[in-house]
């Protein structure tokens, strides 16, 4: 069985949270560094927003739960995180920030948020959808196409945990398998 890195060890959960997994691909596809601003929707405990703001210059992380996001400050606090910024609110009827170059959906209905989720974005910037159902999949990328995004791109990260015995190596029975459908896709150019 896979040990998490030892700042998931020490972060508070409540709802489900976006697992190391699929945190990796989000950075990694989506590109953001040190001098990216991103926006999280649907915080929840606040994993993918606290391993955004340890990569990002800064995030803004929306939920309409104020008990979830009492989860996430304490975990933004435990890591004084201070680029990170909670917020209220409901990403389907606004988003804020403007010019940022991340924006991820990890909420019910997130088709609904991409009208917003493109005004926040710059041009070419990412939205990722981290969907569990292929319905959801299916309908996100319904959305983007209408909005005219490019590059739309749907993964499913699974973990296979491979024992290696003095008798033989092989896959283990236990791993990480699905969580989340992620699908990625680009603003278009100005």
């Amino acid at each position: 069985m896979f040990i998490y890195p030892k700042i998931y060890r020490k972060l508070r959960r409540g709802p489900q949270v976006i697992l190391p997994k699929d945190i990796g691909i989000i950075i990694s596809y989506s590109g953001v560094d040190k001098n990216s601003v991103c926006v999280d929707a649907g915080t929840g405990s606040g994993w993918l927003a606290v391993s955004l703001a340890r990569v990002c210059k800064e995030v803004y992380s929306y939920d309409m739960r104020d008990d979830f996001l009492a989860i996430a400050e304490k975990n933004r606090g435990m890591l004084n995180l201070d680029n990170l910024t909670l917020k209220n609110g409901d990403v389907t009827k606004k988003i804020d920030e403007k010019d940022v170059d991340l924006v991820t959906l990890d909420l019910p209905g997130s088709d609904k948020a991409l009208s917003n989720a493109k005004k926040a974005l710059k041009p070419d910037g990412c939205v990722v959808g981290y969907l569990p159902h292929m319905e959801q999949v299916k309908d996100f990328v319904g959305k983007l196409n209408s909005l005219k995004f490019h590059d739309v791109h749907t993964v499913e990260v699974i973990v296979r945990d491979i024992m290696v015995r003095e008798e033989g190596v092989r896959p283990s029975t236990k791993g990480i398998w699905h969580t989340a459908y992620l699908v990625f896709a680009k603003k278009e150019s100005e």
